[in-house]
């Protein structure tokens, strides 16, 4: 009987740890590019419970020849920001501020870590994020050391499901910067979602 359930449930399983592929067309990627005149850099992002203290959330910002967001088994989106398999381009000012709002609230604040990195660092690290394809729900910390471990200088990081661990050992990096975002909007983002949805986006005007 034990093995029937198992023959019955193992589809199911399989399913729930799938990932949802997303590709959007060439066009819309190279009209969204977005050229930061930073220098070049890597940017942590870890979503912090503000009643536990235990990290929720991982995600990459990578400033290279272009700027981007790989967000794996992120909730976020914009029409105007398209995504491939979790890398998220034309990520201007605007887009970063909503990214950063969404996930900021009365429940979660957000880590921000950056480490100046060279061009051909930057680089890599948004090749290995163009390359990794999809993360299953759950993935994001995994996914996330995943492709800084392939990174030069980002050897460090731990091979691990949590963010919080991958946060502490990123904070070690010689020259990294913190910064701490927090904000009083509701736990249920869906509204600021929409409401990012239909606002003016200004700086797309003068992205490129």
């Amino acid at each position: 009987m034990r093995r029937i359930l198992l023959a019955l449930l193992l589809p199911l399983l399989l399913i729930g740890c799938g990932a949802k592929s997303v590709w959007a067309p060439d066009e819309a990627v190279a009209r969204a590019a977005y050229r930061h005149n930073a220098p070049p850099s890597i940017t942590l992002f870890t979503m912090v419970s503000n009643r536990s203290g235990s990290g929720a959330h991982s995600a990459l910002m990578i400033n290279a020849g272009q700027r981007v967001i790989f967000d794996p088994a992120g909730s976020w989106w914009h029409r105007l920001a398209p995504e491939r398999n979790d890398v998220i381009y034309g990520i201007t000012p605007t887009m970063l501020n909503f990214f950063i709002d969404y996930h900021a609230r009365e429940t979660y604040h957000v880590v921000m870590q950056t480490v100046e990195v060279s061009p051909e660092t930057a680089l890599r690290a948004q090749r290995v994020a163009e390359q990794f394809g999809a993360s299953p729900k759950a993935f994001c910390a995994s996914s996330t050391s995943d492709v800084l471990r392939q990174v030069p200088g980002f050897e460090t990081i731990p091979n691990t499901m949590s963010p919080k661990k991958i946060m502490q050992a990123f904070g070690r990096l010689p020259g990294v910067r913190t910064e701490k975002i927090y904000d009083d909007d509701p736990d249920e983002n869906l509204d600021i979602l929409k409401a990012q949805q239909r606002a003016r986006v200004a700086d797309l005007v003068t992205a490129n």
